[in-house]
């Protein structure tokens, strides 16, 4: 591979010498969770601290807890896509599809979920309603709902 197409000034962090978070987020990542995701696991951390998990378990958790940036949904929320929104997509064959926009530490809350880092997070948050979306397989189905949902949703 020609030394022309190689990016010498970022080196991923299992190179560098740098730590990844607790979350899998390069460093400097700002860990972004909803104040649902953060409920959650605070609430197990409380589980595991009351089943006697080993220390090591209770440390990561509290670290990754430490780490969170918690964003609540946009005040006046409009058509636009962000972060922790639930957006339903509509492809031309009329399959619907639902993903909500979470941060890397509660993508296991919801089937839905998707990361706002992922490929498919980061299409979503840059669309707004009737807007059409290079998702995959070439198709772009086109956003048809964008909802936010309250905290205990």
């Amino acid at each position: 591979m020609s030394r022309a197409f190689v990016k010498e000034d970022v080196d991923p962090p299992e190179r560098s010498g740098r730590r990844r978070s607790s979350s899998g987020l390069p460093p400097g990542a700002t860990n972004y969770i909803t104040r649902r995701g953060a409920q959650r696991l605070e609430a197990k951390l409380a589980r595991l601290r009351s089943a006697g998990a080993p220390p090591d378990q209770l440390a990561e958790l509290r670290e990754i807890l430490n780490s969170v940036t918690v964003v609540d949904p946009p005040a006046a929320p409009d058509e636009s896509v962000a972060f922790g929104a639930i957006v339903t997509v509509e492809d031309v064959d009329g399959r619907r599809e639902i993903y909500r926009i979470v941060g890397v530490d509660e993508l296991d809350f919801a089937p839905e979920s998707v990361s706002w880092i992922s490929p498919v997070g980061k299409t979503l948050l840059a669309a707004s309603v009737g807007e059409r979306v290079p998702l995959r397989d070439f198709k772009a189905p086109r956003v048809v709902e964008v909802k936010y949902p309250c905290a205990d949703e």
